[in-house]
């Protein structure tokens, strides 16, 4: 159904999304619901179905099944009222090889009528640096930056961002992060897929957990760490013996090397970690002649959350999704 432009709560509704690769399902029945004006973040380990996602949402691939609105569009249908609306950032970037990196940024922003200001932009990003080499030159993090200021020169409503700071170092990953948040105080919605648990604590609104091409959590970063236990955490030597720690603590909390050199102290029931805790924790390290680390008490970090919801960390470094190879050649040259 189409609804008129303007109307919608929403700049992305996906219901029960369906997409198969021969015999891989990719998208098992996928839901997710993107507010205008905001970040929504999407997370899961490789092959969850996030690219497929984006790929489904911007037209490169078409769903086998489910409910599909981008802007109140159906992106099969209005495919090219939609790519004057919405910006694309995908791991593979489309690039012309041949082209210098500013040629290439200004020849995309001609395509839209009311383009962001190419030099300040460039500038910001950091293209300008490289505004005269070929984009076949430029090293990973330079086409990325280069990619992304491509994806969203022509101030998109919607921008789908795939791993917008992958391989940027720290200055690069901040000017990013500043980008994004300049889009969304303008108005602009924004999809993110990213591994990058400070990118997502830094930016989103709200986050869905997507494991398997299903949904399997939804919510902002605050209310999907606020369940689970109340954790100390601190950094010491490694290897230290715990026994006379568990002794002086109360049986209401338990303590563990959960890596080494990093130590956890985790309530049994609520409220146990308090301020005698604390001290009882300060007290052992100082018996054994070292610092605590970087402590603080609170519940269970994002990653962690993601990580249980997921599967464990074994299930982020598996290949990524299964898509033919035909298909994705197809997908980036239609870009």
């Amino acid at each position: 159904m189409r609804t008129a432009r303007g109307d919608a709560a929403a700049a992305l509704v996906v219901r029960g999304l369906v997409k198969d690769y021969g015999r891989r399902r990719a998208l098992d029945g996928l839901d997710l619901e993107a507010a205008r004006g905001a970040v929504t973040a999407v997370l899961g380990p490789n092959g969850a179905g996030k690219t497929t996602l984006v790929e489904c949402c911007t037209g490169l691939r078409r769903p086998d099944g489910g409910q599909l609105e981008v802007l109140g569009l159906d992106p099969a249908r209005h495919g090219r009222e939609l790519a004057t609306r919405t910006g694309v950032l995908l791991q593979d970037g489309g690039l012309p090889n041949g082209a210098p990196a500013m040629a290439v940024l200004r020849l995309v922003a001609a395509q839209h009528s009311d383009p962001m200001d190419v030099g300040a932009l460039a500038g910001l990003l950091g293209v300008d640096a490289f505004a005269r080499t070929p984009v076949r030159r430029l090293s990973g993090g330079q086409r990325q930056r280069l990619a992304l200021a491509c994806a969203v020169v022509g101030r998109p409503e919607l921008a789908f961002l795939d791993e917008p700071s992958t391989g940027l170092d720290p200055h690069g990953r901040a000017a990013v992060w500043d980008l994004l948040e300049r889009l969304r105080a303008a108005g602009a919605s924004v999809l993110l897929t990213t591994h990058s648990m400070a990118e997502v604590e830094r930016l989103a609104d709200a986050v869905v957990v997507v494991r398997d091409g299903r949904t399997v959590a939804t919510g902002t970063v605050a209310e999907l760490t606020s369940s689970g236990p109340e954790v100390a955490r601190f950094g010491a030597t490694a290897g230290l013996p715990l026994a006379a720690l568990r002794t002086a603590l109360p049986t209401t909390v338990s303590a563990a090397e959960a890596a080494p050199g990093r130590y956890e102290v985790t309530a049994l029931e609520p409220g146990a970690v308090d301020p005698q805790v604390v001290a009882t924790v300060a007290s052992w390290c100082a018996s054994h002649g070292v610092l605590p680390e970087g402590l603080s008490v609170g519940r269970r970090s994002l990653e962690e959350v993601v990580l249980e919801l997921t599967g464990g960390p074994s299930t982020w470094d598996g290949a990524p999704e299964g898509r033919d190879p035909a298909g994705a050649a197809r997908a980036g040259a239609s870009r």
